[in-house]
């Protein structure tokens, strides 16, 4: 979705102006790309940055920065599991902002030394490459705040995808109330 809202964005319509297949699974994409069915692929790291070094693709743009502040991982809770389970809310939101700054303070490789054991396929030259990819861009938020203007571009994308009709209301569905207990000092 992310991808035809960029397209759209920049003047072309992905029903007219190019053959978009969305057939085929995530975690068969690169090779599919590889093996020639495609002129262009969009992949996260560092399986883009694996297929530019086996010399099968360049990197041509960032759809994320293309696109602006999107929210492309949220957590959920139903309304009673909240009111039963705060401090747990609570314990959660401060341990994702302290992941969040951490990153923040860290370089492309000391996070990579970190998380490499996730990544056992990818040496940790590539896994810095890839990280240092999306700090260039600025990727990662630095709270856990939900903006309304970051929510409002994802249902504008989910909008013009024909996946969403209309626009939410952001107050009823965002709750940053602990998000903002927990970039507190």
């Amino acid at each position: 979705m992310t991808l035809e809202y960029v397209l759209k964005k920049n003047g072309m319509d992905p029903q007219k102006d190019l053959n978009l297949d969305d057939s085929i699974k995530f975690d068969l994409m690169a090779g599919a790309f590889a093996s020639g069915n495609s002129d262009y692929v969009t992949l996260f790291e560092p399986t883009a940055s694996m297929t530019e070094k086996q010399g099968k693709g360049y990197l041509v743009a960032s759809v994320g920065e293309e696109a602006g502040e999107i929210p492309y991982t949220a957590y959920f809770a139903k309304k009673s599991y909240i009111e039963n389970k705060e401090d747990i809310i609570r314990k959660f939101t401060k341990s994702i902002y302290q992941g969040q700054q951490w990153v923040k303070e860290h370089t492309a490789r000391e996070i990579a030394e970190v998380i490499q054991n996730f990544f056992p396929d990818t040496d940790l030259e590539m896994l810095e490459t890839a990280i240092q990819s999306y700090q260039d861009i600025d990727a990662w938020n630095d709270t856990p705040v939900l903006k309304e203007e970051s929510f409002r571009r994802l249902e504008e994308v989910m909008i013009m995808a024909g996946e969403l009709k209309e626009n939410s209301p952001y107050e009823k569905i965002v709750n940053n109330q602990y998000a903002q207990e927990a970039i507190q000092p």
